[in-house]
């Protein structure tokens, strides 16, 4: 039986960082992408819950298709640049660099993400990292400060960042030998 709910119905009940029923959603937009717009008006809602939520099922719905969240990127950059809310943040950060971007997005990207890592929280220092390893693939600019950010992180980070920072350079370094880097990267889930 199809479900009469919106998108937001299905995010709202639960706590702030419960993941609530963020995989339905995912299973729901992945059947029905033309509903992805709903899940992306979500990012804003004033319940930071719904917002949470929101962008936990983004990020799980780009992990395969990026493409469905193609159309948003400007909206995306912009919130990525602006939000406060930690798991939004680290989700938007893994996100944003599976998107087609261009030169001047990257690199717009890429000054957010090293503002992420003055953040507070380790999970949303660790996706930055991770998001900056990744836009990588798109301007190979960025590709020797990455590396230094990667090794410095990997010395003096947290737990957390040395881990992924090890995972990141290796991948970095040895492209067709990252496998396990691959598999070891959905980290937040």
């Amino acid at each position: 039986m199809a479900t009469k709910e919106s998108i937001r119905d299905l995010l709202e009940p639960g706590g702030r960082l419960d993941p609530g029923r963020a995989w339905q959603v995912v299973e729901l937009v992945d059947g029905q992408p033309r509903k992805i717009a709903q899940l992306i008006e979500c990012l804003w809602d004033e319940n930071p819950a719904v917002a949470n939520r929101a962008a936990d099922s983004l990020e799980r719905v780009t992990r395969d298709r990026p493409a469905q969240a193609q159309r948003w990127k400007g909206e995306l950059l912009g919130l990525m640049a602006e939000t406060e809310e930690k798991k939004v943040r680290w989700n938007l950060a893994l996100v944003i660099p599976r998107l087609k971007l261009t030169q001047s997005e990257c690199r717009r990207a890429a000054v957010v993400l090293r503002s992420y890592l003055d953040d507070l929280s380790s999970i949303v220092k660790t996706a930055a990292l991770h998001g900056l390893a990744d836009l990588t693939r798109q301007d190979s600019s960025l590709r020797p400060e990455v590396l230094d950010l990667l090794r410095v992180a990997g010395r003096s980070g947290t737990p957390a960042m040395r881990a992924r920072s090890r995972i990141l350079l290796e991948k970095l370094d040895n492209p067709r030998k990252s496998k396990r880097a691959e598999t070891s990267l959905h980290m937040f889930t």
